[in-house]
């Protein structure tokens, strides 16, 4: 803390040309990578804000260098815009030497997650509607914006790879299949095949193309009196905005810590994303456009956090500190692979459906698993 502090000084006096003394830091928790700080602003020549939220990656230079430069572009990307239009904290000033960004404190709001573990389902129904608005929003202001947020990242020292998702999403692709028959017994077959192959050319589909922050858990959202800011850019990206619409349906893919959502709250939280993003993108109001691209990154969600169960175990473990009792890693796979097939028989595409049902059964009977993925408290 005290490093990351000293580190924030030093940034922050050669961005405004003038002695900054921080003060009072207080461990916000941060992760194995980074540090998470609270401090106040003690002495500034300029209308500073009284407190400030430090963040600095850990460990040596060449770790973690990408999440860096993704977590300081994005930032930059948004301080640029109209504040009306700022989705996130503020960005003060960042050091690439130190790995470190200085960010507006947003105070104690709560995180998505605190409402959905609450016991007001009033506040969390509001909360995810609010999210999803929010999240439509972050699309559609940032639609167009891919030059310039390339621009940001060569400034900095671009990251190997435009998207996070390139690497193990097609591992996932081309490795599940084997997995699946290695581990269940169960063929994949060519109709399904080339439905997953769907997935992996939006990967590179160059329409519907918008900043994502790429995690966007329950815990990396705020619900402020401005609207849902979003935390946490380790991962922020530009790709194509249909896997966060995904994200909402599956829901939280990059979590192995969710519960059930309500019945129509899915439906509820894509209509507001859909609602938000028309103004750019008119072809989602047709709904047999939207459901087919919904339901091939649906499909890609699902067998990517398949292939991370039996190929990485630890990333089964919960990501939050804030979630006392969580569900069983197993409970969740079921529940994807039984939305997925649902969503495959609504869509009327009985490969992919058929082929989620037997994963299903599979799963169902190796893991010995009776009961349903239990809702989020606030539901209960």
């Amino acid at each position: 803390m005290l490093a990351t502090v000293v580190a924030a000084e030093s940034v922050l006096s050669r961005r405004f040309g003038a002695k900054i003394q921080l003060i009072e830091p207080e461990d916000l928790g941060g992760s194995e990578r980074s540090v998470v700080v609270r401090v106040r602003v003690s002495t500034s020549p300029f209308s500073l804000p009284r407190t400030m939220v430090l963040k600095r990656y850990l460990g040596p230079p060449e770790g973690h260098s990408d999440s860096f430069v993704r977590e300081a572009a994005s930032y930059q990307l948004f301080t640029a815009l109209a504040s009306e239009d700022r989705m996130c904290p503020e960005l003060f000033a960042h050091g690439s030497d130190s790995r470190l960004v200085v960010l507006e404190d947003l105070g104690g709001a709560p995180t998505l997650a605190d409402k959905l573990l609450g016991d007001d389902a009033r506040a969390a129904e509001r909360a995810l509607l609010s999210y999803s608005r929010s999240l439509g929003r972050l699309h559609a202001t940032t639609a167009g914006r891919e030059a310039d947020f390339d621009a940001l990242q060569r400034r900095l020292t671009p990251p190997d790879l435009k998207d996070p998702l390139a690497v193990d999403g097609a591992a996932a692709l081309d490795e599940l299949p084997a997995l699946l028959a290695d581990e269940l017994g169960l063929p994949t077959t060519p109709a399904t095949l080339e439905c997953a192959e769907r997935g992996r050319q939006l990967l590179d589909n160059g329409r519907h193309r918008a900043f994502s922050p790429s995690d966007s858990c329950p815990d990396n959202n705020l619900i402020t009196t401005r609207g849902v800011r979003f935390l946490d850019f380790e991962g922020g990206c530009v790709r194509n905005a249909i896997f966060d619409a995904a994200y909402l349906r599956v829901p939280f893919p990059s979590c192995w810590c969710p519960f059930a959502l309500p019945a129509g709250m899915t439906d509820a939280m894509l209509a507001a994303w859909r609602a938000e993003v028309r103004v750019v993108w008119p072809d989602f109001d047709d709904d047999a456009v939207f459901a087919s691209l919904l339901l091939d990154a649906q499909l890609f969600w699902v067998w990517l956090s398949t292939w991370q169960h039996f190929t990485r175990p630890d990333a089964a473990r919960t990501h939050s500190s804030s979630l006392v009792h969580t569900p069983r890693a197993s409970q969740v796979l079921l529940d994807r692979w039984q939305q997925l097939a649902e969503a495959g028989a609504a869509a009327g595409l009985d490969p992919v459906a058929e082929h989620a049902s037997l994963t299903h059964a599979a799963l169902r009977k190796r893991y010995d698993a009776s009961q349903p993925l239990p809702l989020y408290p606030a539901f209960r």
